[in-house]
């Protein structure tokens, strides 16, 4: 029986790679001169220091123009609150988000089982698998998840006959 997985994958030696051409372009640009601005990556998070909004804000381009060129989806980025830190600057948490989170999982099976499609699909942990008869089945219900304007970067991996 054909089958695939949905799945939400970030691949972490790419946000690294982003990572270090941000750090170059912050060391490198006129506009951040004499500036203590810094991003670091823990785990699943990145870390952004800035001396105030505007050069946060200038890091938040910087940031997703380096994602999107090393193949890392922009929308994987999660931007949390802004917190003041010490002295003057301000201090963000990014979230690298991996995984599909249970309420969208539901909100893909509702959907597909809602367009009477002759699929099956199951949630496994942070994936889903649909399965079905054929392999036309199972290719017009990804262009089925690809209309449904998600904004969070899914992949089509795992396609069995």
């Amino acid at each position: 029986m054909p089958s695939f997985d949905v799945v939400s994958k970030t691949e972490l030696p790419n946000v690294d790679n982003a990572v270090r051409g941000v750090m170059k372009e912050v060391s490198t640009r006129y506009d951040f001169k004499g500036a203590n601005c810094t991003l670091e990556r823990n785990d699943e998070s990145l870390t952004v220091l800035a001396d105030d909004d505007m050069k946060l804000k200038q890091m938040h381009e910087l940031i997703k123009g380096y994602m999107t060129r090393h193949g890392v989806d922009a929308a994987a980025l999660e931007f949390g609150k802004v917190e003041a830190a010490s002295g003057n600057s301000v201090r963000q948490v990014i979230t690298i988000q991996q995984g599909i989170d249970r309420e969208l999982a539901q909100k893909i099976t509702k959907a597909i089982k809602g367009s009477k499609m002759k699929i099956q699909v199951a949630i496994q942990g942070d994936e889903l698998r649909v399965s079905g008869k054929k392999r036309d089945d199972l290719q017009a219900a990804i262009n089925f998840i690809k209309e449904m304007d998600i904004e969070f970067p899914l992949q089509y991996v795992n396609f069995r006959d």
